[in-house]
């Protein structure tokens, strides 16, 4: 298991701390914040800080100006919206660097908080500058990470920094460590995997990983078609990445192989163009015709895979069942986040789309962890160092 340090393990008081978020949240035309998930699961890291009378400094990245200064993408709303839920002041700094950013962080007092501007206004941070890293850490006494999401990235701020700081976790960052080392080390079986979304090519580490794990491994989404499509069934005009479908045969042969159930949508509901009034219609993966496009599970599939996760103990899902975002195609996304906040075992969901769901239906409370990490967790999952984490003191 990966073990370490926290905010807990060091004597914070009278301390500068700088520390790393993910406030990378969407935004509207008027530039309000329409998800404010990831601010809010920063909050015990830094309501905690505060209490330890420190000079706080938050960093994060907005969206991807690409080394340009795009006032589309300031971190104003995000300060706006951590003043409100802090019921405090937060300086929002104008740029990342510079003298006046120097000055607004000289005069901090004890409890206060501040937000540097949008890190990736700056091309150095994203090629991790060791210059730009070293100018970050000249602001602070200690270093932070709580932004798991970005943890898989070899950036200034996620682990240049940390050649300059001691280095610890925040509690989130702490959280997804510990939630998804047991997946990857220690998961209590039967071990469900349900793994949704578009294109295998951006799951296959994860799926390699996975198949020597589970004991059940559960595929939905337009990922199945590629799947289908390697099992000889014809899909139409469904989503099948050509390149992959070797792939996918090698690992249904794997999965039967070490006895693990793969079980593959049974019926669709499919389509013959993907547009918000789009009429949907049901058949059986046998007959799916040569115009029409799988766009979400069908019922026998919902009741077959609602049965696996019930038995489930340990149900990692990452991905949609369908066309999430059109509203009559999300059923089959509804209906598994809803057996997940049913389910008596540990159950860990990850994925932009994964968690929208839950948040959609209200059901977020009643999963034991959302992870944060969409790109981040997949890594992890797959057993790969993150820069992130790496940077971090061990215990």
């Amino acid at each position: 298991m990966i073990d370490k340090k926290t905010v807990r393990d060091v004597d914070l008081h009278g301390k500068r701390v700088i520390m790393r978020v993910d406030f990378n949240v969407p935004l509207d035309g008027e530039k309000n914040i329409t998800d404010d998930t990831r601010i809010r699961a920063a909050l015990p890291t830094i309501e905690y800080l505060i209490e330890q009378e420190t000079k706080l400094i938050l960093m994060s990245h907005l969206g991807r100006p690409n080394g340009q200064i795009k006032p589309e993408l300031r971190l104003s709303p995000v300060g706006y919206k951590l003043t409100e839920l802090l019921g405090k002041e937060v300086i929002v700094c104008k740029d990342a660097i510079g003298e006046e950013t120097s000055k607004i962080i000289s005069g901090m007092q004890i409890g206060d908080v501040s937000i540097l501007e949008n890190l990736r206004f700056h091309k150095e941070e994203e090629t991790n500058d060791p210059e730009f890293a070293k100018q970050l850490a000249g602001y602070a006494d200690i270093y932070v990470n709580d932004a798991f999401g970005t943890a898989h990235r070899a950036h200034a701020s996620t682990q240049g920094i940390a050649q300059f700081l001691p280095a610890y976790a925040g509690f989130l960052m702490e959280k997804e460590i510990n939630f998804l080392g047991k997946l990857l080390y220690q998961p209590v079986q039967p071990y469900i995997a349900i793994i949704g979304g578009a294109k295998v090519s951006t799951k296959i580490g994860v799926l390699e990983k996975l198949i020597e794990r589970v004991s059940v491994l559960i595929i939905g989404g337009g990922m199945c078609y590629t799947f289908l499509k390697a099992k000889g069934f014809e899909v139409g005009n469904s989503l099948v990445e050509t390149d992959k479908v070797n792939f996918a045969f090698e690992l249904i042969k794997k999965a039967d192989e070490k006895k693990i159930k793969m079980l593959l949508p049974v019926d669709h509901i499919i389509t013959d163009k993907i547009e918000d009034d789009a009429r949907g219609r049901l058949c059986d993966t046998k007959a799916i015709p040569s115009q029409m496009i799988g766009v979400d599970i069908g019922p026998k599939t919902i009741r077959a895979f609602k049965k696996e996760i019930k038995e489930g103990k340990t149900i990692l899902w990452n991905g949609p069942m369908g066309v999430f975002e059109i509203e009559r195609f999300a059923k089959g996304t509804m209906q598994i986040a809803k057996a997940l906040a049913s389910s008596r075992g540990t159950t860990v969901v990850g994925g932009g789309d994964s968690v929208s769901a839950i948040n959609q239906i209200g059901v977020a409370d009643r999963i034991t962890h959302v992870s944060t990490g969409g790109g981040a967790s997949l890594e992890f999952l797959e057993g790969k160092e993150l820069p992130g984490v790496t940077a971090l003191i061990d215990r």
